[in-house]
This record gives structure tokens, C-alpha cells and sequence, in this order.
């Protein structure tokens, strides 16, 4: 049965530079290698990041590698996108939002179906279980963060 009491992890970040700017670097999944702790790479089938795209990830946590397939959600240029995790069921999303001196970004993990048996069980038997991996994520988000807004900003 899937884990289906789960909170959203999210995080925010106030980035000086426009929308179109940010979203240049958001909007390309293949940039998440350059500022995703876990993430090394993704592989866009198609190349574009539109509605309907598929994704492939390679994931790293010390001397564990996994892969995950994703599919994007939703698009919404300069503002949203959103894409769905197969293996898990979670929905990540990055949500960018014009202010007097930027971007305001926030990213979002949700997983409104729950998450799925088998991740849950590899989390508790191989990632430290659950709350230790949702502290990571959410330290991971940060960090993530942090790396579009240096590039933002460069």
C-alpha cells in the first residue's frame, strides 16, 4: 500500500535577475546536473522540455546510483513547470513569480497519489528511511536553489 500521508517539501529563493532569465535555466532539465545534489544527469527525450516530454535521470547519493524516468506535466513559459516522477508517483515543480527586484522561485515536491511501494521500501532500506531522505531532499532543494540563483545573477 503507498505511503499516502506525505507533506510537500518546498523551498524559496529571491534571485536578481528576470523571469526570462531564470526560466532560460529552469526550463532546460538538462541544467539540473549542474546544481541538483543528487541529480547527474537527464537525458530529454526529443531534447525540449514541453508538456508530454519524457525524461530520463541518472541519480547519486554516496556510492548509490539509481535511474528514474520523469514526465513533464505542465509548462507554463516564465512561470511553472512540473514533471512526474514514474518510480515514486511525486510531482516536482519550480513556480517563478516576477518581483520589484527579479524572480522569486520556489520549488515544490507533492505527491498527491502518494508514493509508491517500492519507493518507500528502498527509501527505508537502502536511503535511511523516510524522514532523514525528506530532510535531504528538502537540504537538497536549497542547494539547488542556490545554484540557479548564481547563474541567474552571473
Amino acid at each position: 500500500m503507498p505511503l499516502t500521508d506525505v507533506a510537500p517539501i518546498e523551498a524559496t529563493i529571491d534571485i536578481d535577475a528576470p523571469p526570462s532569465v531564470v526560466w532560460a535555466l529552469v526550463g532546460d532539465l538538462r541544467n539540473m546536473k549542474r546544481w541538483s545534489p543528487q541529480n547527474r544527469g537527464t537525458l530529454v527525450l526529443g531534447g525540449k522540455t514541453e508538456v508530454g516530454a519524457t525524461f530520463f535521470n541518472l541519480n547519486r547519493r554516496g556510492p548509490l546510483f539509481w535511474p528514474t524516468r520523469g514526465k513533464v506535466v505542465e509548462v507554463e513559459p516564465e512561470r511553472r513547470l512540473a514533471f512526474r516522477i514514474s518510480e515514486n508517483w511525486t510531482v516536482w515543480s519550480f513556480e517563478l513569480e516576477a518581483t520589484e527586484t527579479g524572480t522569486r522561485v520556489t520549488q515544490r515536491r507533492e505527491a498527491p497519489q502518494g508514493i509508491s511501494d517500492l519507493s518507500v521500501g528502498l527509501t527505508k532500506s537502502v536511503l535511511g528511511g523516510i524522514g532523514q531522505f525528506t530532510d535531504e531532499l528538502a537540504q537538497g532543494m536549497a542547494k539547488t536553489l542556490a545554484g540557479i540563483k548564481a547563474d541567474a545573477e552571473k
